[in-house]
């Protein structure tokens, strides 16, 4: 019989404490039955000398236990760091990274100290659940103070400890069911934005017996049981902070054109936060100085990026007429003189075509998407459709040159269609779907 009548897959009682001290950026104390650490993070400027200058930052951990956690007093750690200690400060490390996206962190160092008060079992895996709790109010600080511009937590991590005790499956072992176990194990798990749990880490020990196949996965199971758990313990203790942990991260499209924010929000409003220009408080014309769609949308995005500091996106687009030896193209929006103005610019189309007949009016819009994001490589994808010119306007939404193009893939104008509809076959959609999947293959 477990102590307190526990059930086999059974918690001990946890309580996470948040804000337990007022200097550190963020700080939690969690207790498991017995066993309780404290939990601090500190952020500081700069990383570590192999990420200099890269943009991305670093998450490191420390451990110690101190001299009064064990009825037998342990030393206190000084020029030489206890083995196990270093061990562990390593786990935690490596399990709290896989939390964060460093790009979002900046060239900053994360700090997570754990501390152990009083040890009873299983003061790794509460350190990490502890730990994470930690790291989510420092950068809810951040965020409130404007440090951080987006929230780099990505993930919601915590650990758990269980084993194999006189042949039985146990989870949240204390230390007598610990000191007795035939087999013990330490999982950590991450659950991302969608809500899918996925193991960071697991760690068994056969110290008295091999672990069958079969028991194996039975004790993962368990774990993985435990890990939900925690995880809503997580976010009760954190409150409002609980929304840094999986948060979209903003991205500023480099419009004031309202029909392509509204596009825009459409592709790709699933993976960010996309807000104006204006939403975002920047005033901003960058002048397109390039000779070809990618570098416009370049120079767009860089110059947003410059400003922002945040994930930026930028496109250009343009119709390439076919007897026009593909004009208007990059001066599309200008096309009359006067950049934006549509009314003058279908005209100015309508007239140079005004001699060409129904058979030659053939034409691509053409679409480069740039986003640019800190510390990380620009991305450029591209999309076209085609379709011909109409000799009048058919149509009351869409924006440019939607009312005079009549889609080969939807049989209407682009100002006949819906957003949604348009956005399926539209030369900027097929760019976004593009960028998607370059977006997905990154996180392969």
């Amino acid at each position: 019989m477990r102590t307190n009548e526990r059930a086999a897959d059974q918690l001990r009682p946890v309580t996470i404490e948040t804000n337990y001290t007022e200097m550190a950026a963020g700080s939690a104390l969690i207790t498991c039955g017995k066993t309780r650490v404290l939990c601090t993070a500190s952020i500081s400027e700069g990383t570590p000398p192999f990420l200099k200058g890269t943009g991305r930052g670093w998450l490191t951990a420390e451990y110690a236990m101190l001299p009064g956690a064990t009825p037998q007093r342990k030393p206190r750690e000084y020029q030489k760091r206890d083995g196990r200690s270093v061990e562990i400060a390593r786990l935690i490390g490596r399990s709290l990274r896989s939390a964060v996206d460093m790009t979002l962190l900046g060239e900053r160092t994360v700090t997570i100290d754990c501390d152990v008060l009083q040890a009873d079992g299983g003061t790794r895996t509460a350190s990490i659940t502890g730990g994470f709790v930690a790291l989510c109010l420092a950068v809810d600080k951040l965020l409130a103070k404007g440090v951080l511009k987006d929230s780099p937590v990505a993930r919601q991590v915590a650990a758990v400890s269980c084993g194999l005790v006189c042949d039985e499956e146990l989870l949240d072992l204390e230390y007598i069911e610990d000191s007795a176990a035939q087999a013990d194990m330490n999982i950590v798990a991450a659950r991302d934005a969608k809500g899918e749990l996925a193991f960071t880490e697991a760690q068994i020990t056969g110290e008295k017996r091999t672990v069958r196949r079969e028991e194996l996965l039975d004790l993962l199971d368990l774990g993985e049981k435990g890990i939900r758990t925690l995880m809503e313990l997580q976010r009760e203790a954190l409150g409002d902070a609980a929304a840094v942990i999986g948060k979209k991260p903003r991205l500023v499209v480099a419009t004031n054109n309202f029909g392509k924010l509204k596009e825009m929000k459409a592709l790709l409003g699933g993976r960010f936060d996309v807000v104006s220009m204006r939403e975002a408080g920047v005033q901003l014309e960058a002048e397109e100085t390039g000779e070809t769609f990618d570098e416009n949308a370049l120079i767009k995005a860089n110059a947003l990026f410059a400003v922002t500091g945040t994930a930026t996106i930028a496109d250009d687009s343009g119709l390439a007429v076919d007897a026009l030896d593909g004009a208007p193209g990059v001066h599309s929006a200008r096309y009359a003189g006067v950049h934006g103005d549509d009314s003058a610019n279908n005209e100015k189309l309508l007239h140079e075509l005004e001699n060409t007949p129904d058979s030659e009016r053939a034409a691509r819009f053409v679409s480069a998407v740039a986003l640019v994001r800190p510390g990380r490589k620009p991305l450029v994808a591209h999309g076209e459709c085609r379709g011909t010119i109409l000799r009048a306007p058919r149509g009351e939404d869409g924006f440019g040159y939607d009312p005079l193009f009549l889609s080969d893939d939807l049989g209407v104008t682009f100002a006949e269609a819906g957003m949604e509809e348009k956005g399926k076959v539209s030369h900027r959609g097929r760019a976004v779907e593009e960028l998607l999947r370059l977006l997905d293959g990154e996180a392969e």
